[in-house]
């Protein structure tokens, strides 16, 4: 089995494997990767957090232990530019430093271990959690309770005043949702760094979680423009256009398919 199909493995279990899948993930960027011993490596993590929570109802530990993470020092990656081992795994593991997605999943696996109620929560820029039934998010790198004004006011320090909180930048991620961000993520650092074949390693593992959207497609459509491969190019392409709404993005996409060269097949 190969990391890709370790991965899908792991998230069709019932429940997910959340940590173990992150871990396939970053195995397909690292082949000397054993995703099981950092596993084993884990239960000392969990065993330091566990021993260290107060004597509360269970509901109540959310944020205590997002602040004993804090403690052991897994913090936001604050590099700039960022790089791509904000969001592979095991190097957040190691360094302890990662993008708020990548520390959100390292809690959900050990809420999940120690049987604490706790939800990711897709919110725009900053990935989020929630402990079910609370009136507050917490934020990952720390464990901050976020109340809708703390929320209105991290989406407009990240996207403008013009920006209006919505219910759908609350809503529970699933599973699937959590590693398409992840893997977009990666996506993206990995181009700014021009590492055009591990973006598209990711640009691929988006598609196929299912449910891409244009600008998904759109972008692996730019990796393939980069790599000189037209016929990949254009099937994205393609599809990009069927799945956009917007007129002119739509005349942009048929321009750009009409200077591509005519489909050839290789026999």
């Amino acid at each position: 089995m190969n990391p890709r199909q370790a991965f899908f493995t792991c998230l069709h279990r019932s429940p997910p494997a959340l940590l173990e899948a992150a871990l396939w993930i970053a195995a397909e960027h690292a082949p000397q990767l054993v995703p099981e011993r950092q596993l084993e490596a884990f239960k000392e993590i969990q065993l330091q957090i566990g021993n260290s929570l107060p004597s509360l109802p269970a509901n109540e530990l959310g944020q205590p232990l997002l602040r004993r993470m804090n403690d052991l020092g897994f913090q936001q990656d604050e590099h700039l530019p960022l790089r791509p081992q904000a969001a592979l795994m095991d190097k957040v593991l190691e360094l302890r430093r990662g993008q708020p997605l990548a520390l959100a999943l390292i809690a959900l696996e050990l809420a999940h271990r120690l049987q604490i109620p706790l939800v990711g929560v897709n919110f725009p820029g900053h990935f989020l959690l929630r402990v079910p039934g609370a009136d507050h998010l917490l934020d990952p790198c720390g464990g901050r309770r976020l109340y809708p004004n703390d929320c209105r006011e991290l989406l407009q320090r990240q996207y403008g005043a013009h920006i209006k909180l919505k219910a759908e930048h609350l809503a529970s991620a699933e599973p699937q949702q959590m590693f398409q961000r992840l893997s977009r993520n990666l996506r993206q650092l990995h181009l700014s760094y021009d590492d055009n074949l591990t973006a598209l390693i990711n640009a691929e593992r988006v598609l196929e979680l299912g449910n891409g959207s244009a600008a998904d497609y759109l972008a692996r459509a730019s990796l393939y423009q980069r790599l000189e491969c037209p016929n990949a190019e254009r099937f994205d392409l393609e599809h990009a256009l069927l799945l956009s709404d917007d007129p002119i993005q739509r005349l942009r996409l048929t321009e750009r398919l009409g200077h591509l060269p005519p489909n050839t097949v290789v026999h």
